[in-house]
């Protein structure tokens, strides 16, 4: 009946009912999280048909799973069984651009990058930069309020989200936020919903602000013979009290994987890259850059220089953002996402390293290390379930660590269905009884993204495969070219 009322109120070209269609998208990214079978996708193109959408779900008590591109990696997209797989990827106008406020208003199907590129043509800037930016959704980026390359200086998602348009688990449309230069009238609701995952609404436009466009960046390239050597680098940076554009890792294991796939002739003598961009303007960027390198040298790097060839500073760059799909060639990479104090980097990626030895696992790792952000990258051989296992034991065992060294579960893609034991380990009760009164408050019928984010029972759903109704751990094995998630 649910569908009979979405094909009374939508246009027949918004609903896709092919099996095959709906099994691409009942998952993001995320290996080994499960996923249901969803009843029905929908494609709406205007926030008043998700209006409908999320109206006939509460009538008839279904749930609804928003989702962008899919490229998450907490498993925060994936459907449950028999659930409204609602894609908002054809909502794609970017509706207003303003110069004098310096803002965009946009849909949340449209592209980080399509954005970029659209404010660039007028001087403008808008930093958030995940390493998904060309597939990436704003909607998405919002939803998980997404990192990138550029945050250590310039911020996460949240800090760029003026206003949101948003449909309620009451079936409301309602704007949060506002786009004054200031404001403080009631609560930032706006700021609450960035970040929720589609649990507390579907988010139909987003105005984000924008900055002036920079000065061309300067990059410092540090080669070490160990991974620890680069952790103490970015402690020294952090030390110094530089505040680079871009702080990245990347270990050889990376290098090797992206340099097998794209042939870029990667060739570098090291165990680990950090790779650093300043943008300050003038003699004031050279000297920042200057003390990077010098922060790289002390900290044991075999080689650190600034690079004086464009192409080959971008590339190593390029190299950063495809590691994950260049892995995924290998085998299935299990992701993870820990933030820990730039103090405590060193001291994590020897834990990190420790831990996949004792589990026998091949860690591989990039990072956004200038803010504490490690992405171990966990890869395990097609078809190895004790390879899986011993990968699923690292994997909780480097969320240990993080908690234990004062970090987090997750910097920024989410905690979706992968860190829901640890959100529970990383917040007292009385904490997360509050985030429980939130959800019932927002989405009394329980139909906006159930099961993921607070639900309490994180690690016995992650291990037995069980979601909500009949999910299993079952997931296609990602495509040789398939785009890279958000790491």
């Amino acid at each position: 009946m649910l569908i009979e009322r979405l094909q009374e109120r939508l246009h027949a070209d918004r609903l896709q009912l092919g099996p095959e269609v709906m099994a691409g998208y009942a998952h993001d990214e995320a290996e080994w999280a499960p996923h249901g079978a969803p009843l029905v996708l929908v494609r709406p193109h205007t926030a008043e048909e998700v209006q409908e959408v999320v109206r006939a779900c509460i009538e008839f008590g279904v749930p609804v799973v928003p989702r962008g591109a899919g490229t998450g990696l907490s498993g925060g997209a994936n459907a449950v069984d028999g659930c409204v797989l609602l894609s908002t990827e054809a909502m794609t106008a970017v509706t207003e651009l303003n110069t004098v406020e310096r803002l965009a208003v946009v849909q949340p199907g449209v592209v980080n990058d399509h954005l970029r590129a659209a404010v660039a043509e007028h001087g403008l800037w808008y930093p958030p930069d995940p390493a998904s930016s060309p597939w990436s959704t704003i909607g998405g980026n919002v939803a998980t309020n997404a990192g990138g390359l550029c945050c250590v200086k310039y911020g996460v998602t949240a800090d760029y989200v003026l206003e949101l348009q948003v449909v309620t688990g009451t079936g409301e449309l309602v704007r949060l936020g506002r786009r004054t230069a200031k404001g403080v009238a009631g609560y930032d609701l706006a700021r609450l919903l960035v970040g929720s995952e589609g649990t507390l609404g579907v988010i139909t436009e987003v105005t984000v602000r924008l900055r002036p466009q920079r000065e061309p960046e300067r990059t410092v390239a540090g080669f070490f013979s160990s991974i620890v050597d680069a952790g103490r680098a970015v402690t020294a940076v952090g030390a110094a009290g530089i505040v680079p554009s871009a702080l990245e890792l990347i270990d050889r294991h990376c290098l090797e994987a992206v340099d097998r796939w794209k042939k870029m002739d990667l060739a570098v003598a090291a165990d680990a890259v950090l790779l650093a961009r300043c943008d300050v303007p003038g003699a004031a960027g050279d000297a920042e850059a200057d003390a990077i390198r010098d922060c790289f040298e002390r900290a044991g790097a075999t080689w650190a220089a600034r690079s004086t060839d464009q192409l080959e500073a971008d590339a190593l760059f390029e190299a950063r953002r495809l590691a994950y799909p260049a892995l995924e060639r290998l085998g299935p990479v299990l992701t993870e996402d820990v933030c820990v104090p730039k103090a405590a980097v060193p001291e994590m990626l020897a834990r990190i390293e420790a831990i996949g030895k004792k589990h026998d696992t091949l860690i591989a790792n990039i990072a956004h290390a200038g803010d504490g952000n490690l992405h171990p990258l966990l890869v395990t051989p097609r078809g190895n379930d004790a390879a899986r296992e011993r990968a699923q034991h690292a994997f909780h065992e480097i969320i240990e660590e993080a908690l234990a060294l004062g970090g987090t579960v997750t910097g920024e893609h989410g905690v979706g269905l992968l860190k829901m034991d640890g959100l529970v380990r990383e917040l007292p009760p009385a904490v997360m009884n509050l985030h429980r009164a939130i959800k019932t408050a927002l989405d009394p019928h329980d139909i906006l993204n159930p099961g993921k984010v607070i639900a309490a029972a994180g690690r016995r759903q992650f291990e037995s495969g069980t979601d909500r109704g009949s999910a299993t751990l079952h997931r296609s094995s990602p495509k040789a070219d398939s785009p890279p998630a958000s790491v």
